[in-house]
């Protein structure tokens, strides 16, 4: 018995063409099928998700990693030179890291020390540009010094120098050799402070033109900048290409003794065995007496 169309050992609903290839009851050629291929959208339909792409990574880049700022005085030169693009470290004090001697920091204006500064009032463009950090920050309200001293420092200047921390005089090949590490004038050139904890003392390397904590000790702060304060540090010169450098902290903040902390530890320590041998010696004198 011959098998029909319908039967249980077809091919289902197939039938044999002229060429002997299985059809199916519309005529189209049984067998797989080839894959339409998908619509491309067309570049421009696609460059506003990659130019909203592209601004998303770039604002979470400028608040959690780095962040570039335009250098906008003279008070850090020769260090840095007006028009200078820094970029600053962001993800370190994520971290619980601190502003360390020797660092060129980043800072919020801690208490009005731009007060009577001009400022350029950037557009509209530029302030978006900036606000996700594709331009450097626009924030008229932030100031870049190096941290000369940190909690618990005794910073001092007498004359022109040189400037001493802990009562270590520091080597400082980064001040503006145009001028002295200290000045003589009587607003604030010559002084001894210590630094309180949780504070900062920064000053500009150019110290014949940086309006620094030496000259805002009448403030609120008495010239010291929170660390809370700071943005972050300035660990390269990213712009232009002819000035491309590396911020690093000097050797001078490295000598020895200068750590007040380090300098306290070998009395510490003789004091901490020290105890223990006084208690032995008053329990045996007492212990003969009875």
């Amino acid at each position: 018995m011959g098998l029909g169309t319908n039967g249980g050992a077809g091919v289902g609903n197939s039938a044999i063409g002229a060429d002997g290839s299985p059809q199916t009851e519309g005529g189209e050629p049984d067998g797989p099928r080839r894959p339409k291929a998908g619509k491309h959208r067309s570049f421009w339909k696609e460059l506003p998700i990659l130019i909203v792409v592209a601004l998303v990574l770039a604002l979470l880049i400028k608040t959690f990693l780095v962040q570039a700022f335009s250098i906008p005085s003279e008070s850090m030169e020769n260090t840095l030179q007006v028009g200078d693009r820094v970029l600053v470290d962001k993800l370190t004090p994520w971290f619980g890291a601190e502003p360390a001697r020797g660092e060129v920091v980043v800072f919020h204006d801690p208490a009005d020390w731009l007060a009577g500064e001009p400022t350029s009032e950037p557009n509209v463009v530029q302030r978006v540009l900036s606000f996700v950090g594709v331009m450097p920050s626009a924030n008229e309200h932030d100031l870049i010094k190096r941290v000369i001293g940190v909690g618990g420092d005794t910073v001092e200047c007498k004359g022109t120098g040189p400037l001493k921390v802990n009562g270590k005089a520091l080597v400082e090949p980064y001040v503006n050799p145009s001028g002295t590490p200290c000045t003589v004038d009587t607003e604030g050139g010559q002084f001894k402070v210590t630094v309180p904890k949780g504070k900062m003392w920064v000053m500009g390397d150019n110290r014949q033109r940086s309006a620094d904590s030496r000259y805002h000790q009448g403030d609120k702060t008495h010239g010291f900048v929170p660390v809370d304060d700071a943005v972050g540090r300035a660990f390269v010169v990213a712009w232009p290409v002819s000035r491309w450098t590396t911020l690093p902290v000097p050797a001078t903040f490295d000598q020895s003794g200068i750590n007040t902390a380090a300098a306290l530890a070998p009395g510490a320590l003789s004091l901490a065995g020290a105890v223990p041998a006084v208690l032995v010696r008053r329990r045996r004198i007492g212990g003969r007496r009875g």
